[in-house]
């Protein structure tokens, strides 16, 4: 049995009208093999998240996916296992995610369709801020303004979510500007904080919990600009930790613009490894971007 769409969307106009078109989708190709697939029609990606059996079979019937979706990026969060199979089947290796799969490491393997896309005119200058980033020392934590409040969100709080990804974000990976689309991701289980002051949301980040894998990855990250001399983010980050270890989640990862030298930086004094880094991996602001790959055992504090 398989389930899956045979064409992408016309796609013209989909960044000006933001459009939401991604589909999920899961394929189960037969008894001795089954993959689960994100057709990505926004990011012109496929993902596949997990392969169970038969890896051969499985990479056969994604690689199909990707010509009749003529996607450019294949991206397969393999299992340190299959590490051998997948580099057999043209795969490179980009990142890794400690104890993603219940304490099995993760490892992302891609594989490119066009030559834009397996193409980077930024490494170099980001190979030169994860060096800065990685020389920093420890900051110590600043504490903000009497008038920031933080708050754990709830429905109530996702129009003023959207209304601040809206504005941070001029192009973003999930449509974040939707509040229904928060309220479903609240519904699934992720988890938001927020910075308040005057009413108004200024600083956010999310926690996309996996709870069969007991996983969860950090993201959503998004300050006005006029509040991000204040360490706001930082803070969240660090409720977010104390929440998923109230959850037995010891697995915690994050994936950042590489050209962002304050994320990567909040991420590396709040002892997160720098794990890779996946080329061209997805649309943000205003063109499509590297990301770094971070991740820390919250087990260890």
């Amino acid at each position: 049995m398989q389930t899956y769409h045979n064409a992408w969307p016309n796609l013209a106009g989909l960044f000006e009208n933001k459009e939401e078109v991604r589909v999920n989708t899961q394929l189960i190709f037969n008894e001795d093999s089954a993959a689960e697939i994100y057709i990505d029609v926004f990011n012109k990606r496929l993902r596949v998240d997990d392969i169970r059996g038969n890896i051969d079979k499985a990479i056969e019937k994604a690689e199909e996916l990707v010509q009749a979706y003529q996607a450019e990026k294949l991206i397969v969060k393999g299992r340190q296992e299959q590490y051998e199979k997948l580099v057999e089947h043209g795969f490179q290796c980009e990142a890794v995610i400690d104890g993603y799969f219940l304490g099995s490491n993760l490892v992302f393997f891609c594989k490119y369709y066009t030559i834009k896309r397996r193409t980077s005119q930024q490494w170099i200058q980001e190979d030169q801020i994860i060096k800065q980033v990685l020389a920093l020392e420890g900051q110590k934590q600043t504490t903000p303004p009497a008038e920031y409040k933080i708050k754990k969100c709830s429905y109530d709080d996702a129009d003023a979510l959207a209304l601040l990804y809206g504005n941070v974000f001029q192009i973003y990976p999930t449509p974040l500007y939707d509040p229904q689309y928060i309220r479903r991701t609240l519904d699934e289980g992720t988890i938001y904080y927020s910075f308040q002051t005057n009413g108004v949301i200024v600083s956010a980040a999310s926690a996309e919990v996996n709870s069969f894998y007991k996983n969860a990855e950090l993201t959503d990250c998004a300050t006005l600009p006029e509040h991000r001399k204040h360490g706001l983010m930082k803070i969240l980050l660090e409720k977010l930790e104390e929440e998923l270890r109230l959850a037995n989640i010891y697995c915690a990862y994050s994936i950042a613009r590489s050209l962002s030298f304050g994320m990567n930086a909040a991420l590396h004094q709040l002892s997160y490894s720098y794990r890779g880094r996946l080329m061209n991996n997805c649309y943000i602001f205003d063109k499509l971007e590297d990301m770094n790959v971070w991740v820390k055992d919250l087990s260890k504090g």
